[in-house]
This record gives C-alpha cells, structure tokens and sequence, in this order.
C-alpha cells in the first residue's frame, strides 16, 4: 500500500512480529525500505546499522525533546554528550546512513545550547560518514557470541529497550557494548549452528554470557555431548574460549559438573554438595591474568557467588573467597573467564585484551592500539586514514601504536582527531 503510494516504508525498530525480525530469514522478504530506531547505547546502534535487506538505516539519538528532560532548570545537553560518545564508538565500526532526533520540537528551540550541540553531532557525524562510508575498518580478530538465538537476535542479548539499565542484566550487557566499538568483526552463533555446521573455520574467539538456564548462556543444551565436544575440539585446537557470569552452565549437576567447559575455563560453581573440600587455596595471581588486567580498574557488577578454580588455571580473587577471573591453557587454546562485566572503558579494554590472549595473538594487539583505556584507535586501511577518539568529557594523553610507529597524542574532551596512516 505504502509503494503503491509512491512512498517509501520504514519501520521503527521493535514494531515487528515474531517471524518478521530485522536480523531473521524473512525480512528481506517484506519490502521495506528502511529501519529507523533509538540509539541509547553503541550497542543499539549496531543493532540498527548492521540490519541487512533495507536501502537506508537511520538512528535517532537521545535526549527525546520530552517535558522529563526539556524543563526549566535543567540541561539537556548533559545526556546529550553522553550519548553521542556512546554511540560514535560503534559508528566507527559501522556507520548508520541517517541521524535525527524525536519529540516536540517547540521544546528543544527553548534551549539555543542544546540546538548549537546538534549541529556539532550533525557536522561530526557527516564528516565521519565522507570519510569511512563504504569503507572496511581494520579488525584484528573474529568474535563469535554463542548464544540460543545468534544471528537472529543480532545485538539484542540482554537489551530491553533503549539500551537502559537493568539489575538482572547490567553485568552482561557491557560485552556487547564492549564489542559494538572495537576493531574486532562479530558474529553471532547458535547453539543449533554449531550442531548443524561446526563452528566457522575464521572464529578466532567464542564468547559465551548469560545466567544459568537463560537462551543467554545455554542451559541445558549444555548437556549435548557432541556440542561440548566440538568446542573442547576447537578450542584445543588453538582458538579461545570466554566465559562470562554463568556460562555453560546447567540447572542442575551433570556428570559433576555446573559449568560443563569447566576444564576450559578453569572456574566451576559450587553447589554445596561438596563443602568440606578445601579449594579455597591462595596463590599469587598468574602473570597471564596480570597481562590482561595491566593498569585496568575494574568493575564486575553483581559478580557470581561461589565460584571455584580448578586444577591448572591462574585466577584473579577479591578477598579470601570471591573468585573473579580465571584463565586456563588447553590443549593449544585458552578458557578465559570473567565473573561479570558491566560496560566502563576499562571494562572494554579488560575484554579486548583477554580475547587476544585467548586466541593467542597478543602480539598483533598493540599494531593499533592506544595505551590509555579512554582512547580508542580506529583504521580505515582502504582509506589511509586513522581515528583517534577521546571518550570522555575531560582532557587525555595516550601513547599510540600504529604499524608499528610510536607517538603520543594529546586530546581535548570529545575530540575525534583524523590522521593519515603512518607508512
């Protein structure tokens, strides 16, 4: 009706049916021509840029021009900033086509600052669409999210709406928001993808996150013996494997296990049944866990309760009993493990340094990399050009590592500052 018309059809994120998902098999099949939808994190906004099938995307930002923010005494242009550094992360990696904001426009113009700062993330966000639109950005590494769904809840794992911030979920969530910015490809795997085709010969890292018996980390599925093996197969085989909050994990023991890759990941949860065995050791933390964690603060969220290392992982503890992290060698692969992960920049450089531990390639970490935690690297080979972004409101200094050139880069609060590739 609507191309009858003579009009273009576009939905707003979330206004469909089961059957008719952005990332499922028959989307394309509908005859849209766009999708538009709210950007409240990096996250959602890969959600939006990466939905294949349609002309155009396009992501309205936030604040909503609505009488909760656009009132007298307040300032809008505080969330504002905030999520616009969110979201141009992930922009980064993957541009939407079109940006615009929602609500009663006769609120916003009573607020001429908030209007100037609009027109700022309108000419930013233009500038980086000239110059990296079309363009392959440099990724060191392809990560694979294993969940129940994959690719057909592509970015949706553990989002609710507008990319706000839940008890049950804030600890996981911070790995896709982690992932929507950095210079690695992401896929999204399933369970039954696994079973029916093996795991794709280019993965060079899995990771699996969520509580126990959720689509998130699996549940019983976990009981399968032909999925276990081949990951313990492929893992061992050389890649890595990360686990985060309760992965692999089955509602009830089985074969003695609650996290059934617990000789990968080094960790397992105790369930009382065997209290009296003292696990409880101390040791100094491993100098592979001190390598990941190098000059991070870090945050767990809500962390996981009786967490237990086995044999042969080094481990990162808080106090006598609360286990946090754990990385483990096996076979030629690495299990690494991480009790929760909230999204904090040093959170996402804490998970870009232990998937490159795991997959073995430390060393082409620091090809392009940026040694302060608040600043990112994003290169655009096709182009020549390189991206420095300052994701914080204050002023920042960082060492810079870029084909194997050294400098030091001074930015001021915000900026994103464009150079040509060193040759």
């Amino acid at each position: 009706m609507v191309h009858s018309a003579d009009k273009e059809a576009m939905m707003f994120l979330g206004d469909n049916w089961i059957g008719a998902e952005p990332y499922g098999p028959y989307f394309k099949e509908i005859g849209l021509d766009a999708v538009v939808g709210s950007v409240g994190s990096g996250m959602t906004l890969r959600l939006i840029a990466d939905i294949p099938g349609v002309k155009y995307t396009e992501g309205r930002f936030l604040p909503y021009f609505f009488p909760d923010v656009f009132r007298p005494g307040n300032d809008p242009v505080i969330e504002a900033r905030a999520n616009w550094l969110t979201a141009r992360r992930a922009l980064m990696r993957k541009p939407l086509d079109r940006i615009g904001y929602g609500g009663y426009l006769k609120l916003a113009a009573q607020f001429p600052h908030f209007v100037d700062y609009v027109a700022h993330v309108t000419d930013e966000f233009r500038d980086i669409s000239d110059k990296i639109a079309d363009t392959i950005p440099y990724s060191s590494l392809k990560v694979a999210v294993l969940n129940g769904w994959g690719k057909l809840r592509s970015w949706q794992s553990f989002i609710v709406a507008h990319g706000k911030r839940y008890e049950q979920t804030y600890s996981y969530e911070g790995v896709l928001e982690a992932l929507a910015g950095q210079p690695v490809d992401v896929m999204f795997l399933s369970f039954n993808d696994i079973l029916a085709t093996g795991i794709p010969a280019d993965v060079d890292v899995m990771i699996n996150v969520g509580s126990v018996g959720t689509a998130f980390s699996g549940g019983d599925i976990w009981q399968e013996p032909r999925l276990v093996t081949l990951i313990r197969q492929w893992v061992a085989a050389g890649h890595g494997f990360i686990g985060i909050g309760e992965p692999t994990a089955t509602a009830q023991p089985y074969q003695g296990r609650r996290f059934q890759l617990a000789d990968v990941l080094g960790v397992d949860q105790e369930l009382a049944f065997s209290l009296s065995t003292d696990r409880y050791w101390d040791q100094p933390m491993g100098e592979n866990i001190a390598w990941i964690t190098k000059d991070l603060t870090l945050d767990f969220g809500t962390g996981t309760p009786n967490l237990i290392a086995v044999a042969d992982a080094q481990y990162l503890r808080y106090g006598r009993e609360q286990l946090r992290m754990t990385v483990k060698d096996y076979g030629a692969g690495r299990g690494v493990y991480i009790a929760g992960l909230p999204y904090t920049l040093d959170n996402a450089r804490l998970l870009l340094r232990a998937m490159h531990y795991a997959a073995h390639k430390e060393s082409i970490l620091m090809q392009n990399y940026a040694t302060n935690p608040n600043v990112e690297v994003h290169v655009y080979p096709g182009k020549g050009l390189y991206a420095v972004l300052n994701n914080t409101h204050d002023k920042q200094n960082s060492e810079l590592f870029l084909n194997g050139k050294h400098t030091v880069v001074e930015l001021e609060p915000d900026e994103i500052r464009w150079e040509r590739e060193p040759q």
